[in-house]
């Protein structure tokens, strides 16, 4: 039996949480000096945040607080500010793309605390050659092309969910085709004030919209439709049974973190492609701690434990009204707290596939 496998590889993104750096950040503004690998394309001064840092630390700093949950650090930019101000970032990837494959990139997001307005999308632009251009406003085609020889992939990043949110990471992601000349990327807003869309969050002041940027990537989708073969038992796709919890075999969490762990994709692949194939099926997200830790603070991030997976479950192409998404917690161990163990057990996902009412559509 053949089906289409959509499979991702490995992260092309070099230090992709700004977790290697060549020293501590201790001013505003020094992110092209601080972190390894990342560079700023322009006279922006794009800040780096880290907890060893009294000055730039995390979670509490001079635009907010602001948890590190990928690590140590983050970075930090304006994507609005008077005067066409922008700041931006540009990685380096660990090799060129591959012109006419398939790429998905993703990276989280928070709007900062003390800004007067949010940004409904992102900009990236994948070059051939690193960029340094003399400015400290947008980064217009006009100054683009005046680097020769140089050679650009743009799109833009359009969330409904992402630009407001001031308290969670929100993933955000597109996927395109790549043109084989990408070896960099820069990620910021591109347009002007007049022609970005935006709303107010506050109206004491109009200093603009500064955002959290953290865990990178960008990995090949590979399309194996035609010749890949899943193999299971007496060759039949492997079924759920309705109605029954599931629990994740391999989707498992490092303490008090909600990013995927690799194992992980491979099991979610197979869910959704079982999931994708019947539109009647709908689908059931339920994330848990172990018990550490204050009772509030567990629900919130079993909360994100399950939504890391819905959004995941999304990013293969499941449509959203088709996922729910709950956390409870520590309320319902399956193992003893007493041990790493059985604690690690208990940071589980669970799964529980329902059909949906056919009298209700």
């Amino acid at each position: 039996m053949f089906i289409a496998c959509f499979c991702f590889a490995q992260n092309l993104v070099e230090n992709p949480s700004f977790e290697d750096y060549a020293d501590c950040p201790a001013r505003l503004g020094n992110f092209d000096a601080d972190v390894d690998h990342w560079s700023i394309p322009t006279g922006g001064s794009t800040d780096y945040f880290n907890a060893c840092s009294v000055a730039m630390g995390t979670p509490d700093n001079f635009k907010g607080t602001q948890p590190a949950d990928f690590g140590l650090g983050y970075s930090g930019l304006y994507v609005y500010a008077p005067n066409d101000y922008r700041e931006y970032l540009q990685a380096t990837l660990s090799k060129s793309l591959v012109a006419g494959r398939k790429y998905q990139i993703s990276f989280y997001v928070s709007l900062a605390e003390r800004s007067e307005f949010a940004v409904k999308d992102f900009g990236v632009l994948f070059s051939k050659d690193k960029m340094q251009v003399p400015t400290k406003k947008d980064l217009s085609k006009k100054k683009l092309y005046s680097q020769p020889g140089n050679e650009y992939n743009y799109m833009e990043i359009g969330y409904s969910n992402f630009y407001s949110d001031t308290q969670d990471w929100i993933l955000v992601n597109t996927q395109f085709v790549a043109k084989g000349t990408e070896r960099f990327m820069t990620i910021g807003n591109f347009k002007t004030n007049k022609r970005t869309r935006r709303f107010k969050t506050k109206r004491e002041k109009k200093q603009g919209s500064y955002y959290y940027l953290d865990m990178f990537s960008v990995e090949e989708v590979r399309d194996l439709n035609s010749k890949e073969v899943v193999s299971t038992k007496k060759n039949k796709i492997e079924t759920f049974a309705l109605d029954q919890i599931h629990v994740f075999e391999n989707l498992l969490f490092e303490f008090d973190k909600f990013s995927l762990l690799a194992p992980a994709k491979q099991e979610m692949l197979q869910l959704y492609e079982y999931v994708d194939r019947d539109p009647t099926l709908q689908i059931t997200i339920q994330g848990h701690t172990d018990a550490i830790g204050p009772k509030r603070y567990n629900q919130l991030l079993s909360s994100k434990r399950a939504q890391a997976v819905a959004s995941y479950l999304q990013n293969l192409g499941l449509s959203k009204e088709r996922i729910v998404s709950r956390g409870f917690g520590g309320k319902k161990p399956i193992a003893s707290n007493d041990t790493e163990a059985g604690r690690q057990q208990n940071r589980r996902v669970e799964f529980i596939i329902t059909r949906k009412d056919q009298l209700n559509k």
